[in-house]
């Protein structure tokens, strides 16, 4: 596992029990990862790509990011509360990034993601309901539904059955998180 420190974070007001799967990719369709990594560390040119224009100001992280590879990049510590939900609700209690992790596939709506992601994303949340006992499997969502009309993803492309089959077969957690 990597690391970088996104200036984009501050202090978690709530205990973990939630974690939410998005799907980025930036320029829509451009799957290397790097425009993500320079827009959760402050440092994109919005100037370079015309789609950015409407990052100009956006101040955006994720606790995790899964490419395409199954490389995993932290972010942000788990402690502290990354600004990746928005506006958002689970089950009836807002500001979803106050009691969340973030999880961020490289992916979007056209491209079926990677077998690797199913496999590295499994081991992540395996790691984080072992950290933080009040995860269930039942409290591992997608964007989408904290945010219904407003977000998208993991989207159509991610199999949640998938991602459950590889989720009971993990058996060691990733080692290495802040």
């Amino acid at each position: 596992m990597q690391h970088r420190f996104s200036p984009h974070f501050n202090s978690r007001p709530k205990p973990v029990d939630l974690i939410v799967l998005h799907a980025i990719s930036l320029p829509e369709g451009d799957f290397s990862g790097k425009n993500v990594e320079q827009l959760f560390m402050g440092t994109l040119d919005v100037r370079m790509e015309p789609a950015f224009s409407s990052l100009h100001g956006v101040r955006l992280s994720a606790h995790f990011v899964v490419d395409r590879e199954g490389k995993i990049i932290q972010y942000v510590a788990c402690d502290d509360r990354a600004w990746h939900a928005g506006v958002s609700a689970w089950q009836g209690v807002e500001q979803c990034n106050d009691y969340s992790i973030g999880i961020e596939l490289i992916g979007d709506q056209k491209v079926p993601f990677t077998s690797a992601q199913y496999r590295e994303c499994a081991r992540l949340c395996f790691t984080l309901m072992q950290r933080y006992g009040l995860i269930r499997k039942e409290r591992i969502v997608g964007h989408q539904d904290v945010a219904p009309g407003r977000k998208w993803d993991p989207g159509c492309q991610w199999s949640w059955s998938r991602f459950r089959r590889a989720l009971a077969h993990i058996r060691h957690p990733l080692e290495g998180l802040r």
